[in-house]
């Protein structure tokens, strides 16, 4: 059974669920990053605020986010042949990912924004900072700490969203769980894959917790 074209089958779909959270993390980051500032921005107490705009991208967010990803997924598959040319395969599936991921993002950029001290914020201002500087080179740097264990949490929570495209021909190691170890009753495909699904997370958390403390500049050695 443990031949070597399972472990290839197992070493290839490995590569292709970290292909489906890597991709998708980045473009839900290109979508997500903004929305946060935005959300940041506008709000009541915000640099601009702009209380409209505000509770749209506030309804918007909480809408996306309360879809369970299955369904959001289902709900995508003409939006995703549109975009893609098909429903299925790891490609097609990055677009439901992104899309669930983005709002997502957006809160954890929300609140990592929210963390800096509205002291630096004002200091800025004094010194007649404009409203991009002070999102640029107050916000965003001392926030980036924050920010990258965000990303961290985000690429765990997209890794587990990618697994469950496998219940729909989504590839990756969720499809090889649904495949070997649910319909043809191979348990130890099945366990596996979840170690495999494991390491991964543990990888991506070891890499995430190192990066944020070397840029946290209150840590000294």
């Amino acid at each position: 059974m443990w031949d070597s074209a399972t472990i290839a089958m197992l070493a290839k779909e490995t590569g292709t669920t970290l292909y489906m959270t890597l991709t998708s993390t980045l473009f839900a980051y290109v979508i997500g990053l903004p929305l946060g500032i935005l959300l940041v921005i506008t709000a009541r107490d915000g640099l601009r605020p702009i209380p409209v705009v505000y509770k749209i991208l506030d309804v918007v967010v909480n809408v996306t986010r309360s879809i369970p990803f299955l369904i959001l997924l289902m709900l995508l598959i003409p939006f995703t042949r549109f975009v893609v040319g098909k429903s299925y395969g790891a490609t097609a599936t990055i677009v439901p990912l992104t899309i669930a991921a983005a709002p997502f993002i957006a809160r954890l950029v929300e609140s990592s924004l929210l963390e800096v001290d509205r002291g630096v914020i004002e200091a800025a201002q004094s010194m007649g900072a404009g409203t991009g500087t002070i999102v640029w080179k107050v916000l965003l740097a001392e926030a980036r700490t924050s920010l990258i264990v965000g990303a961290t949490i985000a690429l765990g929570t997209i890794l587990g969203y990618s697994a469950m495209a496998g219940a729909v021909g989504g590839g990756g190691l969720g499809d090889v769980a649904i495949r070997y170890g649910y319909y043809r009753y191979q348990a130890d495909i099945m366990i596996v894959t979840v170690v495999l699904l494991i390491i991964l997370v543990q990888i991506l958390q070891l890499i995430g917790t190192r990066l944020s403390k070397r840029l946290d500049k209150r840590i000294t050695n």
